[in-house]
């Protein structure tokens, strides 16, 4: 649509003020909002705005960015009030010149989109993402309480998390989101929602999305959802499982072969093959946090080794059963969490994918036995090696995988690095209460 149709939707909406979306290197919604009146002109010159104060974007002598919104991302907030509702557009960061940004993570997925598209094909994601549910105080302030119990698939219809869950789902659906499914996860308070999937490119956008409608609908409602990948020690974490596959062109899953096993085509093994080869490389980007290597331990369902497999929950990569539809087979890997940046994350994933592809790497075989009882001769013996163990080690492994970096490109790669070095010196150098009660009484 054009900038005039897209407005006369808008007023048709009786929408008054957009908010212009995009994220910075981290993947924290930042937004500006204009009259809806300036819609139509945002879309054909650019929205000016300082760039020198968000993470990963311009130092101060070269601040000036220009935000130029994508009038399909156009959707109305559900949860705006009537008298000021609002609605969001996703935009796309260029420098002044009017050159795409190097540093704007969307531009980054958009790149490998067109790498995949030169080889004949395109990338197509659904991501689960698992939040957690907690109180909040009387002032509003955040607790450690959790908003309820329940438990993996619970029915508890017309109880308080239920209820906010469907508000939720419902609020996805007006945005444009066609939600696949949402049930009560394993941990006490732990929800899923996933959405259909979709082209990388929209499918980051929606899961940016989806977390932003989350935070705000449990707002409404007094509580607060958290990404946070390991919020509580002694239950499982949450991930960001993320089912991917390949399509020609001419719009055929690449990844099916019905007469090999699993369904999954020599490609689909190629890809990956290569996802394994830089498992290790691009776990940084996929688990970006101190946080994130907490839930990657093994007992908890997310997955500590890498290999592959059909039924296989203990694996990196699994391939899931399906009905027999050619465009169900798939590749779901499982170690990505939901701090990770989307945008990152998939162009990360689809780079090591088409690295194997390109290579003609061969997958190990598949091992269908439960990976976490594995001894270390078990490991040696079928050659399965193991994600980084911590935020430090994740960030080595990136600068070492000249695939991964490539990927991100190196003024993404510089300021992510940056800031995550300086977040595991805060996190190193940080006293904690379990050292205290461990050791300050008995030292």
């Amino acid at each position: 649509m054009t900038g005039q149709e897209i407005l006369a939707r808008a007023r048709e909406d009786n929408v008054r003020l957009i908010s212009l979306q995009f994220t910075d290197v981290s993947g924290t919604i930042k937004s500006l909002t204009i009259p809806v009146e300036r819609l139509p002109g945002a879309i054909k010159d650019g929205v000016w705005f300082d760039g020198s104060s968000i993470e990963g974007f311009t130092r101060i002598f070269e601040s000036d960015m220009l935000l130029y919104p994508d009038g399909s991302t156009y959707c109305v907030l559900p949860w705006s009030s009537p008298e000021r509702r609002l609605a969001r557009v996703v935009c796309d960061v260029h420098r002044p010149d009017g050159q795409p940004f190097e540093g704007d993570p969307r531009y980054v997925l958009k790149q490998m989109e067109k790498r995949a598209a030169a080889l004949g094909y395109r990338y197509f994601t659904g991501s689960e993402l698992e939040f957690f549910l907690f109180r909040r105080g009387e002032d509003g302030e955040v607790t450690t309480k959790l908003l309820g119990g329940g438990s993996y698939f619970d029915s508890n219809q017309g109880n308080t998390i239920s209820i906010m869950r469907d508000e939720m789902m419902y609020a996805l659906e007006q945005m444009g989101m066609e939600v696949e499914m949402a049930h009560h996860e394993v941990a006490p308070s732990q929800q899923e929602i996933n959405i259909k999937f979709a082209s990388a490119l929209a499918s980051a956008d929606n899961a940016v999305n989806l977390r932003y409608t989350i935070k705000a609908i449990a707002y409404k409602n007094g509580a607060y959802a958290t990404f946070m990948p390991k919020p509580l020690q002694s239950v499982n974490g949450s991930g960001m499982h993320t089912h991917q596959s390949l399509f020609t062109l001419e719009g055929v899953n690449a990844f099916h072969a019905p007469d090999q096993k699993y369904s999954l085509s020599t490609l689909g093994q190629q890809f990956i093959a290569g996802q394994l080869a830089h498992a290790r490389g691009m776990c940084a980007i996929l688990a970006p946090t101190v946080n994130s290597y907490k839930r990657l331990v093994p007992g908890f369902e997310a997955p500590v080794y890498v290999c592959w497999g059909q039924q296989n929950r203990s694996a990196l990569i699994r391939i899931p059963l399906h009905s027999g539809s050619p465009n169900a087979t798939r590749a779901e890997l499982r170690c990505p969490d939901p701090s990770a940046n989307p945008y990152l994350a998939y162009a990360v994933m689809l780079a090591a994918g088409l690295d194997g592809i390109e290579k003609k790497l061969v997958a190990p075989d598949p091992i269908e036995e439960n990976a976490y009882e594995f001894s270390p001769e078990d490991r040696q013996r079928y050659d399965v090696s193991t994600l980084p163990g911590s935020l430090a080690e994740a960030l080595g492994e990136l600068e070492a995988d000249p695939v991964i970096r490539g990927a991100l490109g190196e003024h993404v790669y510089h300021w992510f690095e940056l800031a995550k070095r300086e977040e595991w010196d805060d996190y190193r150098i940080c006293v904690t209460q379990w050292e205290l009660d461990r050791y300050l009484s008995q030292l």
